[in-house]
């Protein structure tokens, strides 16, 4: 049909017309080749996937697969599997008042063949558009087969009708959903019994309900998500099962920070701060993204369970939020997270992670702050070297100490900032900008970075974190008093 042409209402009018009809598999074949043959990303707003899931996902398309995803939480599985309706055309017709989605040219349900028998060519059309032909199912203990395949209505029996009757069959979520995707989340959850009640929605794509064959042959495109030790090792999902979904794609972590980042700087929260400026230094997003990769590489952690990348974005924005209040207290114009602000992020990544054990020796606590503590010297080590900066060291060395808190303003740390030898050398390696939040950031990080260099000394004393020459207590002589 021409763009900006009425939409036909009637059958004769849809022959008229000359649309014609293709199946679900055809149809995103179709607006999948046009896609390839454009420079238009697959997956928008997806990171991550262009060498490694994408194009199995071409491939499962273009070959008309059933497809199950299988990775940990946090994945992004979800989304992929709801960015799937961009391959379907706009809308479609149907034939009026159909619970199945009839197609006009070739109905499957007793409904549409007697609408089609007695209405011919006057027979009303309607259209549906592409998001009503996606329905998606999270699998629980509790889902039915009723739920998703259909039950006998006791209504329509007690109008009159005889069991074997079509018409009375209160059709399900998978039949709704005939010309369109139906998503299962989390497949593996679903009991055996419903499990099975799939088998021939997925090879014969006809329906079984009470006992009674439905012949309802369904064009319809199924797709699941699945946790990898669910599917393979526990046997929570039955082998036919399995056998039925064609294309088997996995999916994975970022497998480089600069991925992790740049998903994090898209899922991030944003809020009106009431004309404050917000800044992120660079080796901030790095830490906290950091952090993420370390976790999934600790001993301490349940590798099993995953870490998800919404543990670098809660991060992110429990770390921003703590500058936001120091900001607020202090009177600032800019908002600038600083090394302090991260014992702010304890909270957000406790509850996304599993760790392996804790005990009287070790707590979560304990655990999350090593992580940071790693990641802050894998940061520190890539943009520094802590050997260049032995004029800042020779500062300490000479009885100097400095000390900072999280509730320190910004520009305090400007004033005391010419006591320090060295140290406008080493902000010049970190690339920030000229403003006294980002100073204050960069001089946290500095030090931090020089402590676990075993260059520095580190003592928290009420609140406050004091710096010093290394292997000393209390510093004496001569200081720089940042608070």
């Amino acid at each position: 049909m021409t763009p900006g042409t009425p939409r036909p209402r009637t059958f004769s009018e849809l022959k008229e017309s000359g649309y014609r009809p293709r199946t679900i598999r055809e149809e995103m074949r179709h607006n999948l080749i046009a896609r390839l043959g454009s420079e238009t990303p697959l997956l928008p707003n997806i990171l991550g996937y262009d060498d490694t899931v994408v194009p199995k996902i071409e491939n499962a398309i273009l070959a008309g697969h059933d497809i199950i995803f299988l990775g940990e939480r946090g994945q992004a599985k979800t989304r992929i599997i709801r960015a799937l309706i961009q391959f379907l055309d706009d809308e479609i017709p149907i034939i009026r008042g159909s619970e199945v989605n009839d197609d006009p040219f070739a109905p499957i349900s007793r409904f549409g063949r007697e609408m089609l028998d007695r209405m011919e060519d006057d027979m009303e059309i309607d259209w549906v558009p592409r998001g009503v032909r996606y329905t998606e199912k999270l699998a629980t203990p509790d889902t039915s087969v009723s739920e998703l395949i259909g039950e006998i209505d006791p209504v329509k029996i007690a109008e009159g009708r005889y069991l074997s009757d079509e018409l009375t069959i209160h059709f399900g979520l998978i039949p709704r959903t005939n010309r369109g995707i139906f998503a299962i989340n989390e497949l593996p959850d679903l009991s055996e019994k419903v499990q099975v009640s799939l088998f021939n929605v997925l090879e014969e794509r006809d329906l079984q309900i009470k006992g009674y064959k439905v012949q309802l042959p369904l064009d319809i495109l199924v797709v699941a998500t699945a946790n990898p030790e669910d599917y393979t090792s526990r046997g929570r999902i039955i082998t036919p099962l399995k056998d039925r979904y064609s294309a088997h794609i996995h999916t994975h972590y970022p497998i480089t920070r600069q991925v992790e980042m740049a998903i994090v700087d898209q899922e991030v929260g944003r809020f009106d701060r009431v004309e404050r400026n917000l800044y992120v230094p660079a080796f901030l997003k790095e830490i906290i993204a950091e952090i993420t990769f370390q976790a999934r590489q600790s001993s301490d952690v349940n590798q099993v369970s995953g870490v998800s990348v919404r543990m670098s974005i809660s991060n992110m924005e429990s770390l921003i939020s703590n500058a936001e209040k120091r900001a607020i207290r202090n009177g600032d114009k800019e908002i600038v997270p600083r090394m302090t602000d991260l014992e702010a992020i304890i909270a957000s990544t406790e509850g996304k992670m599993e760790l392996e054990y804790t005990g009287q020796n070790t707590s979560p606590d304990q655990i999350i702050q090593k992580l940071v503590q790693k990641a802050i010297k894998e940061v520190f080590a890539e943009r520094i070297d802590p050997d260049d900066l032995e004029t800042l060291v020779n500062c300490f060395k000479d009885g100097w100490w400095v000390e900072v808190s999280e509730t320190m303003p910004a520009k305090e740390y400007m004033a005391n900032l010419s006591g320090l030898k060295g140290i406008s050398q080493a902000i010049a390696k970190l690339d920030i900008p000229e403003s006294e939040g980002a100073t204050a950031a960069a001089i946290e990080f500095i030090l931090e970075g020089l402590h676990l260099s075993n260059k520095l000394n580190r003592e928290e004393v009420g609140g406050k974190v004091i710096y010093n020459e290394a292997h000393k207590v209390q510093p004496l002589g001569r200081h720089t008093e940042m608070a």
